[in-house]
């Protein structure tokens, strides 16, 4: 029977399996692994990166994807971590991070059995004039496992760092919530509450994003990070009690949703995902959904260019859920972008 990690480290959270839609505003370059790469447990390995040249204030998108298959079929944690450094090699800026507990070597999950795919997505602005390098990490960890290794799969990892400055873009992330969930900025679904707004009413300060008086519309991404809280867990202490045992699994309606405001600070535009339903198996334990909107028109009979960003998260079945804040890294997150 396999054993699962039921302890984690701030940065070890979930990720998803579906690569969302292209939201830069102008070309990518893409730089894809061109062999396979090996990662053994506590040491965070880079296996992609680029190095750009930036002038003060310039903005970049960059996206990871990390596909790995492990050595075990036990349950193990898996890392795809987003970082810029400069120079000198000194990490700058926020960092972004997907993870999700890879379910084994014999796991049938996933779209190809045994390889889990992660993306993260990352807003990088230089502080200063410089050269930066950005890179992929990836790390895996367990409290049960030792002498395996993950293994990062040529061809189906990449890093795409866009090739223009992304000009009045803006990042957007949810309130400190850290690992063990007893932050008081955390927020929980599905235990006396529920319903959340990220981004709009978790504790995140609403933010008005302007589009450039020249942007003809708006490229918009958001990756929401969700954690099941079963009896037992030690990611979930800001819950009172915990509802079913493991095996249980969680059921959540979920919607992204971009505002375009009027004069009067109210609704003129909404342009929306589909609502969707997912899943959260409580062997993974963790969830990324990653969402993208692209070519948002910018209504000029709304009066302003003003936008807001927001994610709606229901809970419909199943163990209460945590959503996921910054910890060492930036779990949820969200990236608006001006297209000219």
């Amino acid at each position: 029977m396999r054993k699962s990690l039921t302890l984690f480290t701030a940065a070890l959270i979930i990720g998803g399996l579906a690569q969302p839609a292209q939201a830069d505003a102008g070309p990518v370059t893409r730089t894809t692994l061109a062999g396979a790469s090996t990662f053994t447990p506590g040491v965070e390995k880079r296996v992609l990166s680029r190095t750009v040249t930036l002038a003060a204030g310039e903005s970049r998108h960059v996206r990871g994807r990390l596909q790995a298959t492990s050595s075990t079929t036990a349950v193990v944690a898996m890392n795809d971590t987003l970082k810029c450094a400069d120079a000198a090699g000194a990490v700058t800026g926020v960092t972004s991070t997907s993870s999700r507990n890879h379910e084994g070597s014999d796991t049938t999950s996933y779209a190809t059995p045994g390889h889990l795919p992660l993306y993260a997505d990352l807003l990088f602005t230089a502080p200063s004039a410089g050269t930066y390098t950005c890179g992929l990490y990836a790390y895996t960890a367990s409290t049960s496992q030792t002498g395996y290794h993950l293994t990062a799969v040529a061809g189906d990892t990449w890093l795409e760092v866009s090739d223009t400055d992304q000009a009045g873009a803006r990042w957007w992330q949810n309130p400190a919530c850290n690992s063990v969930g007893s932050s008081s900025t955390c927020t929980y679904i599905g235990a006396g509450t529920p319903t959340a707004w990220v981004f709009y009413s978790d504790g995140t300060p609403v933010y008005k994003w302007n589009a450039a008086a020249g942007a003809t519309s708006v490229q918009a991404l958001a990756n929401l990070e969700l954690t099941t809280c079963y009896t037992g867990t030690a990611s979930c202490t800001g819950v009172d009690a915990y509802e079913k045992a493991r095996g249980t699994n969680s059921v959540v309606d979920v919607r992204y949703e971009v505002i375009q405001l009027d004069t009067t600070a109210h609704t003129c535009r909404t342009t929306s995902t589909a609502e969707s339903r997912k899943t959260i198996r409580d062997d993974a334990h963790h969830y990324v959904v990653n969402f993208a909107l692209s070519g948002i028109p910018v209504d000029p009979s709304c009066g302003t260019r003003n936008f807001l960003m927001r994610i709606y998260v229901e809970h419909v079945s199943g163990n209460p859920i945590k959503i996921d804040g910054m910890q060492s890294t930036s779990l949820t997150n969200g990236i608006m972008m001006n297209v000219f």
